[in-house]
């Protein structure tokens, strides 16, 4: 269930890449022992984009600390969501001196395009003179730079945003879970809706755009085949109104379909 951006990281690296079964730490010190006298970077998402769930970080350090791996999360969709302060899934562990790099976007909660790589001076130097993608690539334009800017000033001055996302994401979790939809194991503002047929999962997309709903649709190769979903996620800027018109929506095709009953 890692992003996309992970499995072309690893290609471009060249480096010998290892897997290990989603968010289990069993499987993932088996790789690790196999491995032990070689060096090792651990890449990981804080939040898996499909299905919401958070990578087991602590478990994570512990096994990077016990078999001398470094540790890289792709925060992707954990920056400005978790953490007392929105820093991320690090901070949300209190782990932020255990991770050697994060890595971010600033097409999420930053509102912008463009990324970045966060580490120890001497890293982020060899990173900048090493790797492709940067070096052969524009820098990032002032306007953009200047948004991000603007979007971290808003998630360190206003808190409230973030209590909100919350409270919009407890809202819509209970609610499309009393509606009778199988939920994936999310843990965050990431609330996929379990379908199970591609077609079923394309028919319920359109049908909520007939609603006046957009979501995305995720069907095989990016998930397993017969496991399509639904994927929604929220922001702190829904109202009430909003998220109650999205339940509305998602009742009327969820009935229309046969994914739940009364």
């Amino acid at each position: 269930m890692d992003h996309a951006s992970i499995i072309d990281g690893c290609r471009l690296s060249y480096a010998e890449v290892r897997k290990f079964r989603h968010n289990d730490m069993a499987d993932l010190e088996r790789i690790l022992k196999e491995n032990r006298d070689r060096k090792k970077l651990i890449a990981v998402d804080g939040v898996f984009s499909m299905e919401g769930d958070i990578i087991n970080l602590p478990d994570v350090v512990a096994l990077a600390k016990k078999y001398n791996a470094r540790i890289m999360v792709d925060d992707a969709h954990g920056i400005g969501v978790l953490g007392g302060t929105g820093r991320g899934t690090a901070e949300h562990f209190g782990l932020e001196k255990e991770v050697d790099l994060i890595m971010g976007t600033y097409s999420k909660s930053l509102a912008s395009i463009g990324g970045f790589i966060a580490g120890d001076a001497e890293v982020i130097h060899y990173i900048k003179h090493f790797a492709r993608a940067l070096i052969f690539s524009a820098s990032p334009p002032p306007s953009s730079i200047a948004a991000v800017s603007a979007a971290i000033d808003i998630i360190e001055d206003e808190p409230e945003r973030i209590e909100k996302l919350w409270k919009n994401t407890r809202k819509m979790f209970n609610g499309l879970k009393s509606l009778g939809f199988e939920l994936g194991p999310t843990e965050t503002p990431i609330i996929p809706i379990l379908v199970g047929d591609d077609l079923m999962a394309f028919k319920m997309t359109m049908l909520l755009q007939q609603e006046g709903v957009f979501a995305n649709v995720v069907v095989s190769p990016a998930v397993p085949s017969g496991k399509a979903l639904i994927r929604t996620s929220y922001m702190a800027t829904h109202t009430d109104e909003h998220l109650d018109k999205v339940l509305s929506a998602f009742e009327k095709t969820g009935r229309a379909l046969g994914l739940i009953s009364d």
